[in-house]
């Protein structure tokens, strides 16, 4: 039942995703090119079927493929084998990426259009080694920690550096390439790999080392599809030229036939299966390791194929020919501002629905406890995209060189880099990575390479491209422009929000003796609020004060009160007045949330051995009347949280005796 409900969850939310787009081609078809669509109950069922896919897609991914790629990273981290760590993150990148239909489709459309110089076949073995490549080099850095901006910029300045020896042939081809080749189940499973290895290394932190791998898989194969083209292009001769010419194509809507549903089902069936055989070799030929719940699994891996063949389908029922459609209706239009404004739109409203961001917008919330917006991400995800297209639409009608908008770019995101929060950083870099998908890349595609074609003086072959380059740039730009928004605006996190309750709930009247008050984060406001302290008191030899001073700081003493002692046996005193009293001992007054003296007390006599062979004496006494103590926010908050897990026992074993007593009558 409980699944159920978060189906529906997922389903409403998913056709409130899908919102925009319906609401940007129903005003661009009817105020614009004022013409009803010939198959739009086609159309309408369609979106339907998408809406629906998309929920069962991501229902699929949190039961099937996040739990079982972040179990694979934990059980990875924990053996200390790097070196199958890292194969593993070859082949998971490599598998998934020759097996992506889009690249398949772009792959043969580049071969056709270079006289013969690129072999399809080769060309999607150079991108999938080189995402393969970028998701060991990701893991790689996850496991020494090293920052991922300096990764990235030496990334940047090799896509420039290459890209002026470059072929014109070859550079949109190239800076595509690094979009497509993050499909829908590619990024979830990468970023649960990223996430799961993160939260398993001591010393990383999830949101910061966690993302990053799809930024990578999406940089590597502009280096080497350019390098690529470089060599085939110097070394390869033509054979035979292929001119372009004639109207741009639209495609049919999809007849849905029994074959038809069972050859997709297949393919998409297909496309997955290469992820599962490698996680299944690795999970019980390499750790030989047990699934646990492999029936949930298998069944989280049948609905993201199901859910992801019926958005496919759903979106090729009309939706994909009206894009076509309208774009090249546009493209033929008079007025270039309407051309921009359906750029922008469009990929506003695609990059809304795509159900990768979707996926990793939820995973970013989770892990961030909060501080990141989903739904504030994916929105300025989408601003970013919409720009992108927008400027790359004015960068064909205009005729520049895609490489100049590139290098400003990046110049942009490198800068934004040392200036954004650390934690955007690597997610603003994954977000370029994942807009460009299943729903994104076909509509911009029609859109681009029908503008080349219409407006005169333009080479579809070299300025078509390029459009899903820029849809994957602007992102980065605008997640990190929202990292500094929040920072400024002061955005807590879930926990921050809660403590800020729990402080607000407190403050209430500091005469009263019941309650202890005392000053936050050593604020000179005072709060007064329910809590139980202790005093320890620690007496040791003057030259251990500072090491146990230490160790009770490193268990969470904020505080200590620092008085000389001297201390004898009274029995072996023979005269008490010719006693010489020099003090030759420390005592040290600690004042402790209740919570705190178990640890702080530990500490001290582990690090000073006086339970064993060190001298010194350990005790502690509860307080009353605590007044004008200095806490952090942090100690409240565990406090009261702790004060909360008593309540709720102390209720559990009440009830539990209630009945008990019942039983018994």
């Amino acid at each position: 039942m409980m699944q159920f409900n978060f189906f529906l969850k997922l389903l409403r939310e998913s056709f409130r995703d899908l919102l925009p787009i319906v609401i940007v081609i129903l005003f661009f078809q009817l105020a614009i090119i004022q013409s009803v669509p010939e198959n739009w109950v086609s159309t309408a069922i369609g979106l339907s079927i998408v809406g629906v896919g998309l929920a069962i897609f991501l229902q699929g991914l949190e039961i099937g493929i996040f739990p079982i790629g972040e179990g694979l990273a934990r059980d990875f981290a924990k053996s200390g084998w790097t070196i199958w760590i890292l194969i593993f993150g070859f082949l998971i990148g490599f598998g998934t990426t020759i097996a992506e239909p889009a690249l398949a489709v772009i792959a043969d459309k580049a071969a056709s259009i270079s006289s013969g110089r690129i072999d399809a076949t080769v060309l999607r073995l150079v991108v999938a080694g080189s995402v393969g490549f970028a998701i060991l080099l990701g893991v790689f850095r996850i496991i020494k920690g090293h920052p991922i901006h300096y990764y990235i910029i030496i990334g940047y300045i090799l896509v420039v550096g290459v890209t002026f020896f470059a072929p014109q042939e070859i550079i949109g081809l190239a800076y595509d390439l690094g979009g497509v080749t993050t499909s829908t189940v590619t990024v979830p499973l990468v970023a649960a790999l990223g996430i799961g290895l993160a939260s398993s290394i001591k010393g990383r932190n999830p949101v910061i080392d966690g993302f990053g791998l799809i930024a990578f898989a999406s940089l590597t194969p502009m280096i080497f599809v350019q390098v690529y083209g470089i060599a085939v292009y110097n070394l390869v001769e033509a054979k035979d030229v292929v001119q372009v010419t004639g109207p741009l194509i639209i495609s049919s809507p999809t007849d849905i036939t029994v074959k038809s549903v069972i050859w997709g089902f297949t393919n998409v069936a297909k496309d997955v299966f290469p992820i599962l055989a490698i996680i299944l070799f690795f999970q019980y030929g390499v750790l030989k390791k047990h699934i646990k719940n492999l029936s949930t699994v298998f069944l989280g891996f049948g609905l993201v194929i199901l859910g992801l063949y019926a958005f496919i389908l759903g979106l090729e029922m009309g939706l994909f020919s009206l894009g076509e459609t309208m774009a090249y209706e546009l493209t033929r239009g008079k007025s270039t501002l309407i051309i921009y404004a359906f750029a922008f739109a469009i990929g506003f409203s695609t990059t809304m629905a795509e159900p990768a961001l979707v996926a990793i917008a939820k995973k970013a919330k989770e892990i961030s406890d909060g501080k990141i917006n989903d739904f504030a991400l994916r929105l300025f995800v989408a601003l970013g995209v919409a720009i992108g297209i927008a400027l790359g639409a004015f960068r064909i009608v205009d005729g520049g060189h895609i490489h100049y908008y590139i290098i400003v770019g990046y110049m942009v995101v490198i800068i934004l880099t040392f200036i954004a929060p650390k934690y955007i950083i690597p997610i603003a870099y994954d977000s370029g990575g994942v807009t460009t998908s299943t729903v994104t890349v076909p509509l911009v595609a029609a859109l681009g390479i029908g503008l080349a074609t219409n407006i005169p003086g333009r080479n579809p072959l070299i300025d078509g491209f390029g459009l899903i380059a820029f849809a994957s740039l602007f992102p980065m730009i605008t997640v990190m422009l929202y990292g500094v928004l929040t920072e400024k605006l002061g955005v807590k996190s879930d926990t921050e929000i809660e403590t800020a309750n729990i402080l607000r709930d407190a403050l209430v009247d500091a005469e009263n003796m019941d309650l202890a008050t005392v000053n936050i984060d050593g604020s000179d406001r005072r709060h007064s609020l329910k809590m139980s302290f202790s005093a320890v008191v620690i007496i040791v030899p003057k030259d251990k004060k500072l090491d146990a001073m230490q160790a009770a700081s490193a268990a969470g003493a904020s505080g200590v009160t620092v008085l000389r002692a001297d201390g004898m046996g009274l029995g072996a005193m023979d005269n008490f007045y010719r006693t010489s009293f020099e003090a030759n001992d420390s005592l040290l007054l600690f004042l402790l949330p209740e919570i705190r003296v178990n640890a702080v007390i530990k500490s001290i006599i582990h690090s000073l051995h006086i339970t064993t062979t060190g001298k010194g004496i350990a005790f502690a006494f509860p307080l009353t009347h605590m007044k004008g103590i200095s806490l952090s926010r942090r100690d409240i908050f565990e406090a009261r949280h702790e004060e909360k897990l008593k309540e709720e026992e102390a209720a559990a074993d009440a009830a539990a005796n209630a009945k008990n007593d019942d039983t018994s009558k």
